[in-house]
């Protein structure tokens, strides 16, 4: 292979790629060469760049072997696949083995997210793309968390590289951008994981493949060309090595060299990967057939050999390397040649459908055509015949076989009541000796060995919820670094957005305000009309109709709107004037283009400003800037409109009218909140209002309706402070109904204490939203006829219903993590509308509304004194904090990471 291409790229290794790029064609053009030109970056930039070593050339490539969940139908297998990530796509690709060249898969890494949980079972995570989750398992804790680590410290790289601007940007849009760009994060949520050379790392791959139970189980039958290729790859690459040498193996090389193994292996590991890089984009089978000798090689090898290189190895251990190694390949011939077999029966029925076709199509007469649809039918009608043979030989082994089994189960029974005599027999033997040990041993020894034994129990249960703490932390330290990670990509895009159309709005400016000068240029050729000649004041009134005819609406659908210009105001007045004369038309339109540039200019660098000046006042009054921010205008947005447009998005995700940032009930649901939040400035806006407005919006599809039932719920039916900051009504209202539950359900609430079942964190979002996205929508519409005419009371009685309607399969429930998912998800599963609405109304009374008043009067005093004291106590914490002055924050540390 030529290493020219390569030594350029590892000189200019922190140059990004399209910068290196080399055009491989000697005979291009001075128009290419000028844009290569343009792109090779400034001295100052190639001066930084080596001064600052690659991150790239000192990294390890990121391979090993994990075992991939497959899912055919109801069926679920584990098969080891070979991962191995590139680094330019930021794609993790799986081959069957690390000598195969076609990969069976890649994973998108740059738009996917990675978890990890504990009840999955030891070294399995998850990688989850818009399109698919992937389920993983690594051989080890520590292997997993190193996959994880390393998946998500490339994926920040990559999506940091990808969302930099191109050389060349404006410098107002760049600045910010390359600030926040070069930031490094501080903040180590996971301490760095320590790399498990024995399962990750190109020396992994010298290392035999994961066995399988089945030769089959591991072979991908989604796949099979690529199976094919790959299988035809490894015994050209086989052949090739038997023909070169006589022998597969080349010991007397490996002797003489024995202390430069290390180097070699990597050097050739890293060959076989950049071969393996290289042949998603080049089918050239020269470079994979040196990556897979080299692969082959190092996988005959045992692994004492690396352990020993300096050992000299006798004529017995290479006769049993080489029968190791002789297995390994029958049983992958006896795999291939399942696999043909399957091939060749699908071809020979092909090929002979195909015969068959070609003599109909090719028949001169009808009556030879006649002749083999005969032959056909005589054919259907002798399969038919042998077919009906052996139905009635498989009804007779059937008879057969249910005798059998009749005398097999006969002697079943017999040896199953043998052997519970045999079971009878040590109980008698067990009880007697136990008698007799309790009569011949001393009762305080006895009393000792109890004890002990019960000591050692709790001791065992003790470590393993040490461990099981030790991995809960972990894994919460991954979610936390996740979460971060995952935020600070989206703000990096949202503001990388936001300086695009910055930019756009400038060039869309600069773009009105040529056209505006282009006009006026029109308009100065208008008044010079009569003393042009003929040819030329025809040319300038059709240039004129046309920039006449022009509509900026039109042109406005095609690109992005940032700030249109329509014929009236938000307030209804008309912005440009209808002028009557004719040569005024032209004023008009350079008019509208200079209002749009002045608007798209003023867009943020006037307004922007202005509203920072007004969020930074405090309370108006009388004063120098007031008058100041009075005199620019008014230009101020609710506090709460930040957060309404957070929670449109994840309104009634399940309804198709709300499923779609561009579904048509979006906006009008926006007003409707925008409303209620100037309406009602003591609530403003909480979570939980959406989706009731949603529901109003859908049933009376009016937006001053949707408002006004929206303001009766909130200020009427509900009690007050329902939706306040502390929620400290919501909060009042489960306690009361945990008080309803133990009187109304006894056995349910028994059954929850006993495993510790918070049911308030399944209730609180009943209650809020008036069991909205709980319930399925012909009930739900029930409930809320009910609760619009009733009031709050009937959200207790459904609620009762619900745990009534299902108790008992959550009595059957003995888990608390099973109890938890099943509450989750178990409303969706009633269906009988009629009976829930008669538990409600029927089995659970009296329910009296005097005994509700007085249970929330007695729970809300309860909890305002704990609001109290808990104030009191913060209070005292901040004097306390005040008091010992002000602390480095870098020295504050969480009990957790002082545990660690």
């Amino acid at each position: 292979m030529n290493k020219g291409p390569e030594s350029v790229s590892c000189s200019l290794d922190g140059i990004p790629d399209k910068l290196v790029e080399s055009n491989p064609d000697s005979n291009t053009s001075n128009e290419a060469s000028a844009k290569e030109k343009d792109m090779l970056p400034s001295p100052e930039e190639l001066e930084s760049m080596q001064l600052k070593p690659s991150r790239d050339k000192l990294r390890k490539k990121l391979c090993g072997y994990l075992n991939k969940l497959g899912i055919k139908g109801p069926i679920k297998t584990w098969k080891s696949r070979w991962f191995f990530y590139d680094e330019n796509k930021c794609h993790l690709l799986y081959y069957r083995t690390a000598q195969d060249v076609n990969p069976l898969g890649t994973i998108d890494i740059s738009s996917a997210s990675l978890d990890c949980k504990l009840e999955n079972g030891e070294g399995i995570f998850e990688i989850r793309t818009p399109n698919r989750v992937f389920t993983l398992k690594a051989i080890s804790k520590q292997a997993m968390m190193y996959w994880l680590q390393q998946l998500q410290m490339r994926r920040w790289e990559f999506c940091n590289a990808q969302t930099r601007f191109p050389v060349g940007s404006s410098q107002f849009v760049n600045e910010p951008l390359l600030g926040r760009t070069n930031v490094i994060d501080s903040e180590d949520f996971l301490p760095p994981v320590k790399t498990p050379t024995e399962a990750v790392g190109l020396k992994a791959a010298s290392l035999p493949a994961p066995q399988t139970s089945t030769a089959l189980q591991n072979i991908s039958l989604k796949h099979p060309w690529t199976e094919i290729q790959n299988t035809v790859y490894n015994i050209c690459g086989s052949k090739q090595l038997w023909g070169n040498n006589g022998n597969v193996f080349n010991f007397d090389e490996f002797q003489e060299h024995p202390e430069n193994l290390d180097e070699e292996q990597e050097a050739e590991m890293e060959a076989g990967c950049a071969a393996k890089e290289g042949a998603l984009e080049d089918v050239r089978i020269e470079p994979r057939l040196n990556w897979a000798r080299k692969a082959k090689w190092r996988n005959s090898a045992s692994p004492g050999l690396a352990e020993e290189p300096h050992r000299e190895r006798s004529p017995v251990d290479k006769v049993s390397v080489l029968q190791q190694q002789m297995l390994t390949l029958t049983e992958e011939v006896k795999s291939q040649k399942e696999l043909v077999k399957l091939l060749h029966k699908a071809l020979e029925a092909a090929q002979q459908e195909k015969r068959v076709s070609s003599m109909y199509l090719t028949a001169a007469e009808d009556k030879d055509r006649l002749e083999l649809v005969r032959h056909k039918v005589r054919q259907i009608a002798d399969l038919t015949s042998r077919l009906d043979a052996l139905e009635k030989e498989k009804m007779e082994l059937e008879q057969t076989l249910t005798l059998k089994d009749s005398h097999i189960q006969e002697l079943k029974d017999h040896v199953q009541l043998l052997m519970e005599k045999n079971h009878a027999k040590q109980q008698v033997i067990m009880a007697l000796t136990e008698h007799m040990a309790r009569e011949l041993s001393d009762p305080l020894q006895e009393t000792n060995t109890i004890t002990v034994e019960t000591l050692y129990k709790q001791q065992e249960e003790i470590e393993h919820l040490k461990d099981d703490i030790d991995a809960y932390k972990t894994q919460n330290q991954f979610l936390n670094s996740e979460i971060h990670q995952v935020t600070r990509l989206w703000t990096g895009v949202a503001e990388n957005e936001k300086a695009l159309l910055m930019k756009c709005a400038c060039l869309q400016a600069q773009n009105c305000k040529m056209e505006s000068k282009y006009l006026m240029v029109l308009r100065k050729l208008q008044e010079a009309v009569p003393l042009l000649p003929s040819s030329h004041a025809e040319l300038v009134r059709n240039l004129i109709q046309e920039a006449l005819q022009w509509d900026v609406k039109e042109e406005a659908e095609e690109g992005l709107i940032l700030n249109p210009v329509s014929e009236y105001d938000e307030y209804g007045f008309m912005t440009v004037p209808e002028y009557e004369v004719e040569d005024w038309k032209l004023l008009a339109k350079i008019q509208a283009l200079e209002i749009k540039s002045n608007n798209l200019r003023s867009q943020e660098v006037v307004e922007k400003p202005l509203r920072d000046r007004w969020n930074s006042v405090g309370e108006l009054s009388p004063s120098a800037e007031l008058k100041s921010l009075i005199r620019s205008g008014l230009s101020t947005e609710h506090p709460a409109c930040r957060q309404i447009e957070l929670d449109l998005p994840r309104t009634l995700t399940n309804n198709k009218h709300f499923s779609s940032p561009t579904s048509p009930l979006i906006p009008k649901l926006r007003r409707v909140l925008l409303a209620f939040s100037w309406h009602n400035p003591a609530i403003g806006y909480c979570q939980g209002l959406n989706r009731l407005a949603a529901i109003a919006l859908l049933v009376l599809e009016d937006e001053e309706s949707a408002f006004w039932c929206l303001v009766h719920i909130v200020e009427n039916l509900m009690p007050a402070d329902y939706y306040s900051n502390t929620l400290i009504t919501s909060q009042v209202d489960q306690r009361v109904f945990k008080d309803f539950l133990s009187e109304k359900l006894p056995r349910l609430t028994a059954h929850f204490e006993q495993y510790r079942i918070d049911v308030s964190l399944i209730t609180f979002n009943w209650f809020l939203v008036a069991f909205v996205d709980s319930l399925v929508s012909d009930i739900l519409l029930r409930v809320w006829d009910a609760f619009l005419y009733e009031g709050t009371k009937v959200i207790f009685r459904y609620a009762l219903a619900i745990f009534k309607y299902n108790e008992e399969e959550i009595l059957r429930i003995h888990d608390n993590v099973e109890i938890y998912q099943y509450l989750r998800f178990f409303t969706r599963m009633i269906v009988d509308g009629r009976k829930l609405m008669n538990i409600a109304f029927n089995d659970l009374n009296p329910f009296p509304m005097k005994l509700l008043r007085n249970r929330r009067t007695m729970h809300r005093e309860e909890m305002e004194t704990e609001l109290c004291e808990l104030e009191q106590i913060k209070a005292a914490y901040v004097k306390e904090r005040a008091e010992q002055g002000p602390q480095d924050v870098k020295e504050v540390v969480s009990e957790e990471e002082e545990e660690i």
